[in-house]
């Protein structure tokens, strides 16, 4: 085992090197891990960003599938397509939210759903985009057919960055914290 160099004495703090945004642009990060009510407080404000990315990514998102699967297919999409997934993204993006809101205001222990799910269920959007345009399936490997039977441009996304690049780091910081509200309440109850 390598041995760690010891550091010089400062009396600046230590430059931040966990990987999350604490410039005041990204949700907020608490220094230490906080508890019960504070833990579930955190975790709202965490929810809440969550909420507004993928607010701003699901409409990009449809449409970038549907841009990319069309030039794919065609070589180009046409300025009607694009206009056409462009209406597509909104449309998923009114169907989804108030989905979406509302289980991340839900009690964790209370959650039946995880937001990616809701997510994927407005991949229907870009889909019908794709069949008016004559667009065929493509070849998808068997869990993704038995997973998601319906999703025959296999658009459903594994992880929040595939939603959109904005959309990653919130969606980690808030399942962590989700994660960390279950488990403190589940040692509290002596069940952990």
């Amino acid at each position: 085992m390598d041995a760690v160099p010891d550091q010089p004495a400062s009396d600046e703090p230590a430059p931040d090197q966990s990987g999350f945004d604490d410039s005041g642009s990204g949700p907020p990060v608490a220094a230490e891990p906080v508890e019960g009510r504070d833990a579930a407080e955190q975790l709202r404000t965490y929810a809440d960003a969550l909420a507004g990315a993928l607010d701003a990514a699901i409409p990009q998102w449809v449409e970038r599938c549907v841009v990319e699967l069309l030039g794919d297919a065609y070589g180009r999409a046409t300025p009607e397509q694009q206009a056409e997934a462009r209406a597509a993204g909104v449309a998923a993006r009114d169907e989804v939210m108030p989905q979406l809101r509302t289980l991340l205001a839900t009690d964790v222990d209370r959650q039946r759903a995880n937001p990616l799910a809701i997510v994927r269920a407005a991949v229907r959007h870009p889909t019908e985009v794709l069949q008016r345009a004559g667009v065929p399936p493509v070849v998808r490997d068997e869990v993704a057919a038995r997973l998601f039977p319906d999703d025959v441009y296999d658009l459903s996304p594994a992880s929040f960055g595939e939603v959109g690049s904005a959309v990653h780091e919130p969606g980690l910081v808030w399942g962590a914290a989700k994660a960390h509200v279950v488990l403190s309440r589940r040692r509290a109850e002596g069940r952990r």
